[in-house]
């Protein structure tokens, strides 16, 4: 059931990507899957575990840096050590210890840590993080300019209303963690870049394509950027029928959305600034 908050679509701007922070359903999500492929298997085993007591041991050696006699022999006092120290460390050094256990698993068969790693995508998907497993390390897929962008366009007052409402409707859908709407995402972050050009163009009822030619001419836009958000704008009228109504299930992936997102952002705060400085009164 979604919250107050929730229902409202009222999010912390900064919760769109965790890219220098961590929240508690991320932490608990990627504890969730340590659990899941290691630490149950202290209750399945009666007899120590050779797999376990390595990596505990390579943990104890080369991530702790302790001494390995204070490695306890009764598994339960370990387990709650590191517990302890998994919750209370800080955001970087929960991706530190995630991969550390990717790599230092003993896994012949190599079917533990992959799908360990699979499970902590999808939970680092599901939770908007701006890191993924790649290659078996944690790589950023989002950074922190992307976001500033996105908060930039946030901020833009009257006469930006409409635009503004666009741009906070693209992210309440594409941040809500229990039933993202990736393609009404990209519809409303292209209205944005719709709507801010008929401001500028003073042309209510212009086409993208069309109020890109004539800002094209007012604001000397460069052609070639012209036409990428016109092919932006094409793709948004025939890709998983994303502006008309959809015939099949839709195939968008978060990725596309975030694109979308940060893209149309950039780009109405690109146009505010040309159109100041351009000397056009919206």
């Amino acid at each position: 059931m979604k919250s107050f908050s929730q229902r409202k679509g009222i999010k912390p701007v900064k919760r769109i990507m965790q890219v220098d922070s961590m929240d508690s359903d991320l932490k608990n999500g990627l504890w969730n899957a340590l659990t899941l492929y290691y630490w149950d298997q202290l209750d399945a085993v009666i007899s120590r575990d050779e797999k376990l007591d390595t990596l505990f041991k390579r943990l104890w050696h080369n991530y702790f840096k302790k001494p390995l006699d204070t490695l306890h022999d009764f598994w339960d006092t370990t387990y709650q050590e590191i517990r302890k120290y998994f919750f209370y460390c800080k955001w970087n050094e929960v991706y530190d210890f995630i991969e550390f256990i990717a790599n230092n698993y003993p896994d012949e068969y190599n079917e533990v840590n992959p799908e360990f790693m699979d499970l902590c995508n999808s939970v680092l998907e599901r939770e908007l993080s701006a890191y993924r497993f790649v290659g078996g390390k944690i790589a950023q897929i989002t950074s922190e300019e992307e976001v500033l962008e996105i908060e930039e366009a946030l901020k833009i007052s009257t006469p930006f209303k409409a635009v503004k409402t666009h741009i906070k409707r693209a992210v309440d859908l594409f941040a809500d963690r229990k039933s993202p709407d990736y393609r009404n995402s990209i519809k409303e972050s292209i209205c944005a870049v719709e709507s801010i050009c008929k401001l500028i163009t003073k042309e209510k009822n212009a086409t993208l394509v069309h109020a890109l030619k004539k800002i094209e001419e007012k604001v000397k836009l460069h052609p070639a950027l012209k036409n990428a958000f016109k092919n932006l704008y094409g793709y948004t009228s025939n890709a998983e029928g994303i502006r008309h109504a959809l015939l099949d299930k839709s195939n968008l992936s978060s990725e596309d959305a975030k694109f979308m997102l940060v893209s149309c952002s950039a780009f109405v705060n690109y146009l505010i600034i040309k159109a100041s400085n351009a000397g056009i009164e919206i």
